[in-house]
């Protein structure tokens, strides 16, 4: 393990992210709210710890290897998230503990959208666009972003980039040098964010709630200015703008590229996790549609085909947002959307879940291991796209399952050891692991009524679903650490 090295990345990531809390504090002094002096505070305070790590160390020039670029990757989002809660806990609104502080900071980081505030229409507005900004940093992960900067600084990104990108094909660069792909996703990301705050503020809301809004939805985080989410605006406009830039988020940005790249959109066709996404989505809205329907809860097609349209790609892609308590829908309704959750986005999108292409390959499996029992000299080749997957991927993906429910179950155990009863434990741990946000029973609303050892227990399901589970658990094998 290269150490110096790793402490020279972690301590230049930690200057940069100090960096961000500069925009909240020029919000505070715009509008001359308590959050001023927290942001200073936490930009020096932070700023002085990452110079502090790198000062001794800034010389080093070791190449970092894929196990160091691990090692960053985890310590980076533990050490973020941390030092994400400061300003929150320096400040006096809201008043909340450190534990809470670390909760809304992870959640807002890895853009699960828990929350455990009330009130939030009440906060400064310097908090208000700090939470925002949080999921907006996170949302294409700060590390993409450091890896367009850190080769001017002299270090290599292609570890960091491996380790970060969600999905299992992490090794497919747009570009021929990574830090150009890092550029390349980020002018798609903003472009995308502008696009949407705009066709917000276009629609109706004031440019602080668009720009926020387009914040945590490109993001797909789930965090809103308001107490009320999107519903809040009570706008079919607003909300069904909501889903077509979810929906875009929810795709593989490598499919953005190649459209801007080409100038053409047929490849999304083209594409096999693209076509199972949609169907996915388009799928579950019928069932919520029709269900809705059957048992009349809204009384009327108009208000019915919003309310399961946005709730379907809302939750289905694990952004979080609600113009309605979904929990409170009839029948299977709620448990269906927390189960879809579980699939959430496309690989090398902003959507949390297991990701469509590995729901792809364990339907695909699932279905050759059928044909065996029917034919067993059969040779039966699973095909993406027309191309055969290689046996070792298919064995990883089983893997990555069999330890994400593995993980699941023990978590959820956990939690009702602490109390909580099994709906409500059942949907934290899902709505944590998969980076949904809200869930079902006593933490529908907001997180605040759970136990502290309950919260960080969820934090943890934030990082595993964020890190996508074997870049955080591979610390804790002990080959990782022989040299």
């Amino acid at each position: 393990m290269y150490w110096s090295s790793v402490l020279r990345v972690v301590g230049l990531l930690l200057m940069l992210f100090s960096v961000t809390m500069l925009p909240p504090a020029l919000v505070a002094f715009i509008h001359d709210d308590q959050g001023l002096v927290p942001f200073l505070v936490s930009f020096g305070v932070i700023l002085a710890v990452g110079t502090f790590i790198w000062l001794p160390v800034r010389r080093r020039r070791q190449e970092l290897r894929t196990r160091d670029g691990f090692l960053v990757v985890v310590l980076f989002w533990t050490v973020l998230g941390l030092s994400g809660a400061l300003p929150l806990t320096l400040s006096h609104a809201p008043n909340i503990s450190i534990t809470d502080a670390a909760f809304e900071s992870m959640s807002g980081l890895t853009t699960t959208g828990a929350t455990v505030l009330t009130g939030i229409e009440h906060l400064p507005e310097s908090i208000r666009f700090y939470r925002q900004q949080l999921q907006w940093l996170g949302g294409m992960g700060i590390i993409v972003l450091a890896v367009a900067i850190l080769p001017m600084l002299g270090v290599g990104g292609m570890q960091l980039y491996r380790a970060e990108t969600p999905g299992p094909v992490k090794d497919s660069k747009l570009t021929p040098r990574i830090a150009e792909t890092a550029k390349a996703l980020w002018y798609i990301y903003l472009t995308l964010t502008i696009a949407c705050a705009t066709a917000y503020w276009a629609a109706g809301m004031s440019w602080f709630d668009a720009i926020g809004h387009s914040f945590s939805t490109v993001a797909i985080g789930g965090f809103s200015t308001y107490d009320a989410s999107i519903g809040h605006f009570d706008s079919p406009l607003i909300s069904m703008i909501c889903v077509v830039f979810m929906l875009i988020a929810g795709i593989n940005f490598a499919m953005h590229f190649l459209a801007w790249r080409t100038r053409s959109f047929w490849h999304y066709l083209r594409e096999p996790e693209v076509r199972w996404f949609i169907g996915i989505m388009v799928t579950t809205g019928v069932v919520v549609t029709v269900t809705l329907m059957l048992t009349d809860y809204y009384g009327g097609w108009g208000d019915t085909l919003h309310q399961a349209i946005f709730h379907t790609v809302s939750i289905g892609v694990t952004a979080g947002f609600a113009s309605d308590s979904f929990d409170q829908w009839p029948v299977f309704l709620p448990v269906l959307l927390v189960l879809v959750a579980f699939i959430g986005g496309c690989a090398m999108s902003t959507g949390g879940g297991i990701k469509v292409i590995r729901f792809m390959l364990l339907i695909k499996q699932g279905y050759r291991e059928v044909i065996r029992l029917i034919h067993p000299q059969a040779q039966v080749i699973i095909k993406v796209g027309g191309k055969p997957v290689p046996d070792r991927v298919v064995d990883a993906v089983w893997g990555f399952f069999a330890t994400y429910v593995a993980l699941f179950g023990l978590m959820m155990m956990i939690l009702m050891a602490t109390g909580l009863d099994q709906v409500t434990a059942f949907s934290a741990v899902a709505a944590n692991i998969t980076n949904l946000g809200p869930g079902l029973g006593d933490v529908a609303e907001n997180y605040s009524g759970i136990s502290d050892p309950a919260k960080w227990v969820l934090m943890f399901a934030m990082l595993l679903g964020r890190l996508e589970v074997f870049t955080l658990l591979v610390l804790f094998t002990p080959a990782f650490w022989r040299h």
